[in-house]
């Protein structure tokens, strides 16, 4: 195993060592890992974005997990990072938890996050978003 890659929450993750669910040969990857009763989503990218392709991969997700004994999916992101705010929310996840100064306690321990992030906001908080696996959980 390599070093950790990804931070949330206060903790490190290999992203490549956890499952993940692909859309199409190139299009998107979705990472997640398993706390039972909960799924924590770390990493989601689309090639291109605004193309369903997120949307698809967390709904995949959601419909595997259900019959798992899963009972939410939660994601991690930082304040700067309106667009997965946006996204997120837009499909069912709301706010849970705001861990004000996150950011600069995982900058210690990986100093190549930014100071700055998305629209030059300044890159400090973190934001915790959940949602229910359920069937219909979702908007329309």
């Amino acid at each position: 195993m390599g070093r950790p890659d990804r931070r949330g929450n206060g903790d490190a993750f290999e992203a490549a060592a956890l499952p993940a669910l692909i859309a199409g040969e190139h299009e998107g990857l979705l990472t997640y890992r398993l706390d039972p009763p909960i799924a924590e989503i770390v990493t989601l990218n689309a090639l291109q974005p605004r193309h369903g392709i997120g949307t698809a991969l967390v709904e995949a997700l959601a419909a595997d997990l259900a019959g798992r004994g899963i009972r939410e999916i939660c994601v991690t992101t930082t304040n700067d990072n309106l667009d997965a705010l946006r996204f997120y929310q837009r499909r069912g996840f709301r706010l849970a938890a705001l861990r004000p100064g996150a950011v600069a306690a995982a900058r210690r321990l990986k100093p190549g996050i930014p100071a700055k992030g998305n629209f030059g906001i300044p890159r400090s908080d973190e934001l915790e978003l959940v949602r229910d696996v359920a069937p219909g959980s979702a908007p329309p």
